[in-house]
């Protein structure tokens, strides 16, 4: 066994934070629904940068209708360990498609419904790619385009490149990195970011800020940060859409800032993508944006599956 569980139930609606040991490590993670039903679905929940679990709270409970949920925070995110990069583990996406693979196997229990948003949606394809059997289907949610890696740099103007170099250099240098983090999750910081990122600024409320302010305080949450925005390596949607073994639906907000509408649209084109669902009015994580709209069709695509 990879991991085990730590202070788990088998309570039908158990919306308390659980933990299960990977690798030594204390990964948090949320349930609902019936989990001993094995008649239902399972489907997992996975987070973008920076985010948690908690940013799946607005649907754990309509999809608990449909399925066993399972909401899951990424090590070194939310309340997760965060062991020290390079020297304790690498933050790559084999490292958290693993990840989801071994909780697939060992908590759920079941293959699953991967459902991820923005670098949750390509963890979502690493896994399924990782344990094809394990994967029922992928649901991408604004997915990362990965626009610095470093295959697609190339492709960048020469002053983009340099500057997206350039950056991540200095961003290498431990004293700079912890000013600039320092600065990045400062309430206001996050509120402008989050006001960037988000079509409605209504849905910006003082308990999401708090929610991705808290683990930024945790030891080792700059050394995650600073981790990843050095992380030029690893696979592009492009390449594992071309290896999924399982379907995939892409939704996307139609005012995504961060991850462009029109070039999202250019993944449909893989054989895997069945649908390609654009939601109007909503930026990078209509998950949280629009959830009267996102859960509808979340209910449906796992429903399409019985």
């Amino acid at each position: 066994m990879v991991g085990n569980l730590q202070g788990d139930t088998r309570d039908k609606t158990d919306c308390e934070t659980q933990f299960w040991l990977w690798r030594g490590y204390r990964i948090s993670y949320q349930t609902r629904g019936d989990r001993t039903d094995r008649d239902l679905p399972a489907a997992i929940l996975i987070h973008g940068f920076g985010a948690s679990l908690g940013h799946w709270r607005k649907n754990m409970e309509a999809l608990a209708e449909v399925s066993r949920v399972f909401a899951i925070d990424l090590i070194g995110f939310g309340a997760a360990d965060k062991p020290t990069p390079g020297q304790e583990i690498d933050y790559t996406f084999e490292t958290w498609g693993t990840q989801i693979v071994d909780f697939c196997r060992e908590v759920v229990g079941s293959a699953a419904i991967l459902v991820g948003n923005s670098i949750g949606a390509i963890v979502a394809m690493q896994a399924a790619v990782l344990a094809p059997e394990l994967a029922s289907k992928v649901i991408a949610i604004d997915c990362s385009l990965r626009l610095l890696q470093e295959q697609k740099q190339l492709g960048l103007p020469w002053y983009k490149r340099l500057a997206a170099k350039a950056a991540q250099q200095i961003l290498g240098n431990r004293a700079i990195a912890q000013l600039f983090f320092d600065q990045v999750r400062k309430p206001s910081a996050v509120r402008k970011i989050l006001s960037q990122a988000y079509a409605r600024s209504d849905a910006v409320t003082d308990e999401l800020v708090d929610m991705l302010i808290e683990p930024a305080r945790d030891p080792g949450a700059m050394d995650v940060f600073m981790a990843f925005v050095r992380y030029s390596q690893g696979p592009t949607p492009e390449e594992l859409l071309a290896n999924l073994p399982c379907q995939a639906t892409l939704l996307w907000g139609e005012q995504d800032p961060w991850e462009p509408i029109a070039l999202g649209r250019e993944l449909a084109k893989y054989d895997c993508v069945k649908e390609f669902i654009a939601i109007a009015d909503a930026g990078h994580c209509p998950q949280d944006e629009a959830p009267e709209m996102v859960n509808p069709i979340l209910v449906r695509q796992i429903q399409s599956l019985k």
